[in-house]
């Protein structure tokens, strides 16, 4: 199906996972990442389109990526979402090998590879959430204008809200 090619592919660039000699993850871990991501996404947002999610037989109905039919909202919350749950999963099990060690004057820290994905998490984290934030509002992932400066704005220090059709100021 065209939504494994299509969304496996993002979300290997949201996790960067692009050695394809080496890969962190297989093809199917991602499949079945992007299913459970969009079962949970199913949950929390109201999606346009009605999708049939069956995580065990690894199917997604309609396709989301079928031209003609593209969902770029669903395609691109989900691999948001799918990207923050394999972060998720390996800040996790870094963590529980982040140790330092000494022996006199060898020694070996592995704190900072969890601080770094600490970081990389709270970044699509924070992405996933401000994309929700934006389907919500208006229905289009990408649309929003969020600022002082928008059309509307009476005041610089307020912070506005506009949507492309300016009925909500």
């Amino acid at each position: 199906m065209s939504w494994q090619n299509e969304m496996v592919v993002i979300v290997r660039h949201l996790v960067n996972d692009l050695n394809s000699s080496d890969y962190t993850f297989t093809d199917d871990r991602l499949e079945e990442s992007v299913l459970v991501a969009a079962q949970l996404a199913s949950l929390e947002i109201d999606f346009e389109n009605t999708y049939s999610i069956d995580v065990d037989s690894v199917t997604l109905t309609p396709d989301p990526t079928a031209s003609g039919n593209k969902d770029d909202s669903f395609i691109n919350l989900v691999c948001l979402k799918t990207a923050r749950l394999l972060l998720g999963s390996e800040l996790k099990t870094h963590s529980l090998n982040a140790i330092s060690l000494r022996d006199g004057p060898s020694s070996l820290d592995l704190r900072g590879i969890v601080t770094g994905l600490n970081i990389l998490f709270e970044d699509i984290a924070q992405r996933y959430e401000d994309a929700v934030l934006q389907y919500k509002l208006n229905g289009v992932v990408g649309e929003a204008i969020l600022g002082p400066y928008s059309p509307g704005s009476d005041s610089v220090a307020r912070t506005s809200l506009s949507y492309r059709s300016g009925w909500f100021e």
